[in-house]
Formats: C-alpha cells, structure tokens, sequence
C-alpha cells in the first residue's frame, strides 16, 4: 500500500463545498492526498438493497486521507494554505484533520456502503455483504479500498448506465482513471472482449487488481499505472495506446475532472478507432460547455448530453481518421 506512517495510521481530511466548487477543491486535495479523493454527495439510503436518495440542495463532502509520517505536518499546511485562498472565491468549511487507523476508515466505509441497482441491469454489492442476483442482473462485487470508487456518486452511476447502452459485444475498451475498477469490470461483464484499465494512482493500481480478481474478470482487464500522455507541443503527434496490442479503442470512458479532459481532448479522440465513442464525465455543470468544446475541436461528433443534479457526462464519437493513434 506505500509509504505508510506507523500501525497503518492515517489523516482524514474533510471540507463541506458547494457543488461548484467540488471539482476546483478536490484538486487541490489530490495534489496533496495519498490514494485518491472521494466527492460525497449528501444521500440517504432507502434499504440496505433498494438504493439511495440525494440531496441535490446540500453542500458535497471533499474526503481524502494521508499517512502519518514526516511529511504529514507539510502536507496538511499546504492543504490550509490553498483551501484559504479557495475560500474566497467558494463557501467552503474550514479544513477538519482527525487521526484514524486504517482498520476504522474501512469499517466506516463497510457500514454506510449498501447494495445499489444502478440502470437497468448492473447492481453493486460491497464484498462484505450477501446478495443474490435475480434473473439478468449483472452484478460488481466491490471494495473501494483506498481509491473511493463505490458508484454512489452521480458521475460513476452515469457511466455505468452509459455502459449499458454503448458496450457491445467484442468491443476493445479503455478505461482512464480506473480507481477502484468499477467501470472496468462493468465493461467486462456487459461483454468487452478486452479492458485497459489506466490510473497514476499505485493504491488506485492495487485496489482495481484486488477487485478484478474478486469479479473473475483478469483475463479481459489489465490494470496499469499511467495516463494518455498529452500531444507533443506543436508536433501533433501522441503516444500509442495499446490493450495487449489492440488499440485503439471502440469505447473510452474518462471519469476524472473537467481541466484533465479538457487537457486531454486530443489524445482521447485519437485513442478511438474510427467511428469509437468516448463516454467522458465528471464534469460540472458550469465547465461543460468549454469541456465539449475542446472534445469536438479534438473530432468528436455529439452523441449524448447526460445531467444529473449539477454533473454531466457526454458521449461523442470520432467520425473520421485523424492522425496516429496515441499509446501508453
């Protein structure tokens, strides 16, 4: 799991942010935070298998956790320092710090973590809980460990109800900023023929494996450390992207932030095979326009616009040969 302080102990940090400020803070907390950012909507659950409600009125919790080592003290300023200045453009609460062993931080999650039905076929049961799946459900057994991918949040069960719709049999898929591997093996068991699953993140890396493993799916996901590199400045050229050779992509599904994709517009469109689609989300509202702006400059055609609450996913597809095909 990494450099860890002493007894597994952690930090917790938290603030409470409007919806609009949820992209730009979390940010901020992964240039400083070990393992990932979890956005928490404020939900209430319905049954331990019957879903949850939201509460789109409500401010989102911004969580994320550092080991306690030498570094922590630093790490935990710089965080203050930034959220200080954050907070003069964005209500956001003050930075809470509080120490946890890493045994705690997983019973917390295991207690408010339910079964949840996401689309019309895909159901979400935590390792630690009992389920039998009814006839035509496609069930991800899943632990979020350190990289926070429960499928709670509205721009993971957007994906996953866009992945219901786009994935086809055989398909050749990538999936970048895996987290946990919840897209990933959604894709491999709606019936892609092969998965490259990306993320920078190792605790990210370690915990999709750990899952993949507990969903049978190894042999069409492979998990890697990395990310599309950007174009070379002024070259147009790219890196190729390969799953096990057999790039590029009929699908692509990029479930980060607004800037990374905006960032990424043409390595994601020249990662598609003719004709491919790209499901792109984690998007504020307010940043969609730019988003899609940069996405079809790249090539791609609109397919879909989703929104739920303030998030939005789009769906677009690459019409057209562009050049070379870009690689990890």
């Amino acid at each position: 799991m990494g450099n860890r302080g002493t007894g597994g102990q952690w930090l917790e940090l938290t603030t409470e942010v409007d919806r609009e400020a949820a992209e730009a803070v979390s940010a901020v907390f992964a240039a400083v935070v070990y393992g990932g950012v979890a956005i928490e909507e404020s939900i209430t659950a319905r049954g331990d298998s019957e879903g949850y409600t939201l509460d789109a009125d409500q401010p989102v919790t911004v969580r994320g956790y550092l080991p306690v080592d030498d570094n922590a003290g630093c790490k935990v300023a710089r965080l203050k320092e930034a959220m200080d200045h954050l907070s003069f453009l964005r209500p956001a609460s003050p930075l809470q710090v509080r120490p946890i062993a890493e045994e705690d931080w997983a019973n917390a999650w295991k207690e408010h973590f339910h079964v949840h039905r996401v689309g019309q076929r895909l159901v979400v049961v935590p390792s630690w809980r009992e389920y039998t799946p009814q006839p035509a459900e496609i069930t991800i057994l899943l632990d979020p460990g350190l990289a926070f991918g429960t499928g709670l949040h509205p721009t993971t069960q957007m994906c996953l109800a866009e992945l219901e719709r786009q994935v086809q049999p055989g398909m050749r898929l990538l999936d970048l900023g895996t987290g946990s591997g919840i897209l990933a093996i959604a894709a491999a068991r709606l019936g892609a023929a092969s998965v490259l699953a990306l993320d920078t993140d190792p605790i990210a890396v370690q915990a999709a494996r750990a899952n993949l493993a507990r969903n049978g799916v190894e042999q069409i996901v492979e998990v890697k450390q990395g990310s599309l590199l950007y174009p070379c400045e002024g070259s147009g050229t790219f890196a190729r992207v390969s799953a096990r050779g057999q790039g590029p992509f009929d699908l692509v599904v990029a479930n980060i932030i607004a800037q990374v994709i905006s960032d990424l517009a043409e390595s994601l469109a020249a990662a598609l095979a003719p004709g491919g689609r790209l499901i792109a989300s984690g998007i504020i509202g307010e940043r969609a326009e730019a988003v899609w702006e940069r996405l079809a400059a790249a090539g791609l055609s609109l397919i879909a616009r989703r929104q739920e609450g303030d998030w939005v996913t789009f769906v677009g597809e690459r019409c057209t040969a562009s050049s070379s095909p870009p690689t990890v």
